[in-house]
């Protein structure tokens, strides 16, 4: 994904320079990418950057009229109505309202509460030629990564991990911790990274730098200022959530062309009933897999054809089983490994959703924030399959999420579970497109954590919301069978059946029970059950790849002897497990997921 790169500390523009255009080159992924830089001895900082081509933030550094003070800026932001245009009536002079040149203008106009005024995800350096001095900052969610490193003279930081690696070969080396919360959950827990040494900026930091080192390590917001606010009455949330709602959605729609990732669910439902946009206004688009119509599909196409607005589906095609191996290489890539290969498919789909428009408005996080939706679970690995090492890691991994379990819903959802475990996709997302979801908007999360206890329990905020918006789109049920005006026993039996097909289709999948694995390979394969519960509800379906269209890649890179070599596993478990699957004997797709994902990382960025 694209993003900033530095380095705070001595030695000059040329040794400097020099290990930040290596730096930059790391993370230069595709051909509309743009790039820059800016190195200042004084200070002792040195600058990079990378955007997508005609990003909102896809601006040089830009400077105050007296060219004392300015910005380095990745991300966005989603003020408050008319704030450009109030700036430039108070006499400030850029460019562009929709492009991030006036930001510089309002920190001028804010001073020290210009980091807390920002809204959305965001990282930076502000710099000050008149103090000498310059502020390395990220959102307050910390969804923009910035990883650094402090060697002995210098500080390194980076949007990528990679860059890093890039110019300190002795950082590429895992992190056992970290290897043992992967392993758990798919990503790592507390500011750390997969990487010995290697570390993430906390949410909302202001680091302070003078003279090529930093002197301050601030925090400029805490998510304790809103877990203080008073619990509301029901009518009263609903009233409030609502007018915030409806006043923070349009901002979503501007600078740049933006189209709707339509789903079946409730949260882009929700958007699409308060944005309320005219015919033709919005194009929408959804995901589509190749065994079935899933009900994403056939419900996106009903409600975007109600509000008269275009629709696409956006299918994964055959061609992504030949194409696998360089998709699954580039998730792992780009994401540092951060999200696994089941990401190849969202890559794929990602590229198509950049040809409608270059900034995808989605409903992500909207069941984290609105419902309490916890995503970040312990799902240890098969037990034997690693080192003793390892496995004490692994087990220590569930003790410290449980620790963090105890966290305010609210808290715990967007300060912890977004920026850990949510980051890993929209890393991938970001390399192809902008991304954007309200449900991070700071007003809204900030009046999420006045709701009364019941509201973060169930579905109805969503569902009033829906109805007070648009009445019509309440009227189709939901992917999951919620919603509708059919009747309460018709509503119950669609209601039901919609949730056996999502059990289904997780059965068939990934939570294939081991005995029926066995059943299905010795006695059901010839029926081909999965190409009837398959497609219903996901669009990709590894269980069933691994076994069958992949399996000559699979057992080609983990039965391969470098691989069965490494250090952390147990040979002849991981053989077993690669044999038995690609087989169809037993269901190891999360383990075969997770060691694809370490060993493509360790040949692209160790080895």
């Amino acid at each position: 994904m694209p993003g900033i790169v530095g380095i705070v500390g001595k030695g000059g523009s040329a040794e400097r320079g020099a290990q930040l255009e290596r730096m930059l080159s790391s993370m230069l992924h595709e051909p509309f990418y743009t790039s820059a830089s800016y190195l200042d001895d004084k200070i002792g900082i040195y600058l990079g950057w990378v955007n997508r081509a005609g990003a909102f933030s896809d601006t040089p550094i830009v400077w105050n009229e007296t060219a004392q003070s300015g910005l380095v800026f990745y991300g966005e932001n989603f003020p408050e109505e008319g704030v450009p245009g109030r700036l430039r009536g108070e006499g400030h002079r850029f460019q562009a309202h929709d492009r991030a040149e006036y930001l510089i203008h309002l920190a001028e106009e804010c001073g020290d509460d210009f980091l807390t005024a920002l809204n959305g995800w965001f990282n930076g350096v502000l710099i000050d030629k008149g103090r000498g001095e310059a502020i390395l900052f990220n959102d307050r969610y910390a969804m923009q990564r910035i990883y650094y490193y402090e060697s002995p003279d210098a500080l390194y930081f980076a949007s990528e991990a990679k860059a890093l690696l890039k110019v300190h070969p002795r950082l590429r080396a895992f992190d056992l911790r970290s290897l043992g919360e992967y392993f758990s959950f798919g990503c790592v827990l507390e500011n750390r990274s997969l990487f010995s040494n290697v570390h993430l900026l906390p949410p909302a930091s202001a680091w302070h730098i003078a003279a090529g080192e930093v002197t301050r390590k601030t925090c400029y917001f805490s998510p304790k200022t809103w877990e203080g606010q008073e619990s509301l009455q029901k009518e009263e949330f609903y009233r409030r959530f609502e007018e915030k709602f409806r006043d923070v959605l349009p901002k979503y729609l501007q600078n740049g062309k933006v189209a709707l990732s339509l789903t079946g669910g409730l949260d882009t439902r929700m958007i699409m009933a308060w944005l309320r946009p005219a015919h033709g206004e919005l194009p929408c688009y959804t995901f589509g897999g190749m065994y079935n119509d899933c009900y994403d599909v056939k419900i996106s196409r009903e409600l975007a054809a109600l509000r008269h607005q275009s629709h696409r589906v956006l299918p994964l095609g055959r061609d992504f089983f030949g194409d696998f191996p360089r998709l699954a290489e580039r998730t792992v890539y780009l994401t540092d490994g951060n999200l696994d290969v089941t990401g190849a498919p969202e890559l794929y789909v990602n590229r198509l959703a950049r040809e409608v428009a270059p900034v995808r408005l989605t409903g992500n996080y909207g069941s984290e924030i609105l419902r309490g939706a916890r995503h970040l679970k312990a799902q240890p690995p098969r037990p034997g399959l690693f080192t003793e090492e390892l496995e004490g890691e692994i087990d220590l991994a569930g003790e410290t999420l449980r620790m963090h379990y105890q966290d305010h819903p609210v808290s715990f959802a967007a300060f912890k579970q977004a920026p850990w475990l949510h980051h890993n996709r929209l890393s991938l997302e970001q390399s192809q497109i902008t991304l954007r979801s309200p449900y991070l908007d700071n007003d809204l999360v900030q009046l999420m954590y006045r709701a009364p206890q019941e509201v973060m329990q169930s579905s109805d905020l969503s569902l009033h919301l829906i109805r007070q918006g648009d009445p019509e789109l309440s009227r189709i049920m939901t992917d999951r069978g919620l919603g509708g005006e059919q009747g309460y026993l018709v509503s119950k039996i669609a209601y039901l059946y919609r949730e056996f097909l999502f059990k289904t289709d997780y059965a068939f999948d990934y939570g294939m029970p081991q005995w029926y694995a066995a059943l299905d390979h010795h006695l059901l394969a010839p029926l081909h059950l999965e190409r009837v519960f398959l497609g219903r509800h996901k669009f990709y379906h590894f269980r069933v790849w691994y076994r069958d269209e992949l399996s000559a890649y699979v057992k080609e890179v983990l039965l391969d002897r470098k691989s069965l070599q490494r250090p952390y596993l147990k040979k002849e478990t991981a053989e077993r497990l690669v044999l038995d699957h690609t087989s169809g004997r037993r269901n190891y797709t999360c383990d075969i997921t997770s060691l694809l994902t370490m060993e493509l990382l360790q040949r692209l960025m160790f080895d």
